[in-house]
């Protein structure tokens, strides 16, 4: 499923974020840029030791915000590792560190002039963020910063099973 933006296109697949050929992936990380499980174990067990490498050199990723390194082994060239907050219970400003981690991410594609960059379903995981309103603040949140920055030209969402993908394309479908 695919929706215009203002010249981008924003697409929803199922599927392996490691397997994307874009500019950049997207990682859902921990502040400490230490690897572990879910799509951050994968995306390091897929990228090889130069991510970590760089990882180490950076050191820490505060949450709400992003940094980059490269894309290792992958196919992607970056690796853009963003930390999501953990959900408790909605009144901890969770909302707005969800947004921010995926804005910072896409100021970090437009910073180094990337076109198509390809995110997870930051924080809807062991972080525990629910779903629907995780999507709906993804979606929005890019879509917005589509249309105020002109470069990328393609965002994916890449979701790793069907039940996470029905929720976003129904978080798409209320956009239109």
């Amino acid at each position: 499923m695919e929706k215009k933006i203002d010249g981008a296109t924003v697409v929803l697949v199922q599927g392996d974020i490691t397997e994307e050929t874009t500019d950049a992936i997207v990682n859902a990380a921990n502040e400490g840029l230490r690897g572990g499980g879910g799509v951050d174990g994968a995306i390091h067990r897929a990228g090889g030791p130069a991510i970590m490498e760089e990882c180490r050199k950076i050191g820490y990723c505060p949450t709400g915000q992003a940094v980059v390194t490269t894309g290792g082994n992958l196919k992607a060239r970056y690796v853009i590792h963003t930390v999501g907050p953990v959900y408790r219970g909605g009144n901890k400003g969770e909302a707005k560190l969800l947004e921010s981690a995926y804005r910072q991410s896409l100021e970090r594609a437009s910073e180094r002039g990337l076109k198509s960059l390809s995110f997870p379903a930051i924080s809807m995981g062991v972080y525990g963020y629910p779903p629907g309103e995780g999507a709906r603040i993804a979606l929005r949140t890019v879509m917005a910063y589509l249309k105020e920055h002109k470069g990328i030209e393609r965002v994916r969402f890449v979701l790793f099973d069907r039940k996470t993908f029905d929720v976003f394309k129904e978080a798409l479908e209320e956009t239109a």
